[in-house]
């Protein structure tokens, strides 16, 4: 891509013609005949031609300067940054022994016409061992626990609760072994006795036992109408889970609580009573990443000559790689070379490299010319005929693989006793490989930080740095009067932006715990003395949109019109991709009904704006508040999309 430099001289073809035609008309009056047919303005105009070829090389100088510049400083472009996800193996039934599923394995989403299926790639292995239920407890809220066991198959049922009912009640399952990230099924055999709760929506929570105390599990499934009748609940555990010991009793526990309800909710008037109960795993989650891993790759043979260059078969490498490791091959073994950032400070024994990820280029450090003139080496250089590898690194990224919940379904490598897989959240974090001409653009800012925090700016910038998997970053003061900043990250979302699930959207929008702390770390030693970074997602402040239109004649169907008016709302109310230049809405920027109107108004098939209101909403709770005109937002705000509602009438 060109870089935006100006021309050294801007004149095409048809003006360097022209021109010579002036100059005729100016010295050679007699010559009155211009048209193309006259031998002499042929000859003009190949001359123009071969002028116009000597301009065009002319003026990719600047930009041949320009990239050679920001080599010599070694600014290089940012790789691609890979997008992740849990994925879920489910087993085709309960087993005894445990099941596998090896490191490295593939997983792909289904191939569409015309569109190459994007695969994914497990970090690790997964274990999924049996389990079997050996011990059932209830524990009253602020109570002990009471061992129900024995009874569970005999001519009274166990009650899970206490009669009547209070928060904080539990009944505990333990499994013979702690299950860490699997997949359990619990069968039960619950009497229709929980009586006033809302079977659809009741105050129960389930969680399970890890180091760092109750976590929740989420549900996969619950066919039991909230512990009313005989059915299975699929709890996906965590993958701290752990052993432990209660009332004297070991093993891995798992408990369903109740809760304080919430306004409106219903809530049991009697405990519901269990009948009998059995588990089992029935699969496994592990983290896969959008790119592959490749594996003891040979890139060359030294020639004993300092600052010589490799590249590796599979560029880019991509980012968030951890530190690349280079093996060098002598007489007496692998030797291990470590990356750095740059040579200014290795000595000529250090064994450091230098790796251009977005290139895929590995360098070896180069010798210098001192002004006594003696040549000092900035890194070691390998011998003459040494072998040169590099044992791992992934290869890659790209935000193809932000791709939506549920997506990731073709099991490319065959597992024994592996029926399904499934991603149950949204691919995030892929961002595509920096281009030429944003490179052109961070090289002068690069140049200002000189790896120094000081403005807002210079935050941002080495935050980018830091993580360039990050789509947004926002410096803005901490607000309480101090010397503290906050820098507000908004991640890389991908197709789970379209989704009709607004509490997976939300969830979405929160960084990775990994990518935080790593821009904090980053930050920290590159702070002013005396000042406290806060890295941390933005305030998302929700905004419910119920709008009326009407409909023009023969528009189509009503469904599909308010579908467009809703994608209309949701694309335009984005952190993302929304507000006035579509790049995300503003930090800091009110939401106006009247705008509203404007962007429904462009919506196909809408004739009217009847009437647009506008709800400050809560995301996490779903409450919202009374109908206004505009909602102000905090400086560290964004607007969030909830929940609208569009009516469209004939």
């Amino acid at each position: 891509m060109a870089l935006p430099a100006p021309h050294l001289d801007d004149r095409r073809f048809q003006d360097l013609v022209d021109d010579a035609k002036r100059l005729v008309q100016r010295r050679c009056p007699e010559w009155t005949d211009h048209n193309v047919s006259d031998p002499g303005v042929t000859l003009i105009e190949t001359f123009a031609y071969l002028v116009d070829q000597l301009l065009y090389r002319l003026n990719r100088v600047p930009d041949r300067h320009y990239v050679k510049f920001l080599d010599l400083l070694g600014i290089t472009p940012f790789p691609p940054a890979v997008a992740s996800t849990d994925v879920t193996f489910w087993l085709s039934a309960p087993r005894e022994a445990a099941v596998v599923v090896p490191a490295r394995t593939h997983v792909a989403t289904v191939r569409a016409e015309n569109v190459e299926p994007v695969t994914f790639e497990t970090l690790r292995e997964l274990t999924v061992p049996p389990c079997r239920l050996v011990r059932v407890m209830t524990v009253p809220a602020g109570g002990q626990p009471t061992d129900r066991t024995g009874e569970l198959g005999g001519p009274d049922r166990v009650p899970a609760f206490a009669d009547p009912p209070a928060a904080g009640d539990a009944v505990l399952f333990g499994l013979d072994t702690a299950v860490p990230g699997c997949a359990v099924l619990l069968t039960m055999d619950w009497a229709v006795a929980g009586r006033g709760v809302d079977p659809t929506n009741p105050p129960l929570v389930w969680e399970a036992w890890t180091d760092d105390g109750w976590v929740p599990c989420p549900v996969e499934r619950d066919t039991t109408g909230a512990l009313n009748r005989a059915g299975e609940v699929v709890l996906h555990v965590p993958a701290g889970h752990t052993a432990s010991a209660v009332a004297r009793h070991r093993a891995g526990w798992l408990r369903c609580r109740l809760r304080e309800p919430a306004a409106g909710q219903p809530f049991f008037h009697a405990p519901p009573r269990l009948g009998r109960a059995e588990a089992a795993t029935v699969g496994g989650t592990v983290e896969a990443c959008h790119a592959e891993l490749i594996a003891g790759e040979t890139v060359g043979a030294a020639e004993g000559v300092p600052g010589q260059r490799f590249t590796v078969q599979r560029a880019p490498i991509v980012a968030a790689d951890g530190t690349i490791e280079i093996e060098v091959g002598t007489a007496e073994g692998w030797q291990t070379w470590r990356e750095v950032p740059s040579f200014a400070d290795s000595g000529p024994e250090d064994r450091h490299v230098c790796v251009d990820r977005a290139g895929g280029e590995i360098r070896f450090g180069p010798a210098v010319r001192q002004p006594d003139g003696t040549v000092r080496g900035y890194g070691a250089v390998p011998p003459k005929g040494a072998v040169v590898r590099i044992p791992a690194y992934r290869t890659g990224g790209g935000r193809q693989g932000n791709v939506a919940a549920r997506s990731l379904t073709v099991l490319r490598d065959p597992v024994p006793f592996v029926s399904t897989v499934t991603n149950r959240a949204a691919a995030t974090g892929g961002v595509d490989g920096e281009s030429l001409a944003e490179t052109s653009v961070r090289g002068p800012l690069t140049l200002r930080t000189r790896e120094r925090a000081v403005t807002a700016e210079d935050y941002e910038q080495l935050a980018r740095q830091a993580a360039p998997e990050v789509l947004r970053v926002r410096c803005v003061p901490a607000g309480d009067g101090s010397t503290a900043v906050r820098v507000l990250v908004v991640p890389a979302l991908g197709e789970h932006r379209d989704s009709d699930d607004d509490a997976a959207r939300f969830a979405a929008l929160r960084p990775r715990d990994e990518t935080l702390e790593r821009i904090r770390a980053f930050l920290d030693v590159r702070r002013c003395v005396g000042a406290r970074v806060l890295v941390e997602p933005p305030f998302y402040q929700g905004v419910t949109v119920v709008a009326q239109v009407r409909a023009r004649s023969r528009a189509g169907s009503t469904a599909d019109l308010r579908r467009r008016a809703l994608r209309a709302l949701y694309d335009y109310l984005d952190p993302v991709r929304g507000g006035p230049e579509g790049t995300g809405w503003p930090f800091g920027r009110p939401v106006q009904s009247g705008e509203l109107h404007a962007v429904l108004q462009r919506v196909a098939g809408i004739d009217l704006v009847e009437d647009v209101r506008l709800f400050g909403a809560d995301p996490t709770t779903g409450d919202r508040g009374e109908a206004v005109q505009r909602i102000e937002l905090d400086v560290s705000g964004l607007a969030f999309s909830y929940g609208h509602q569009v009516r469209v009438t004939s």
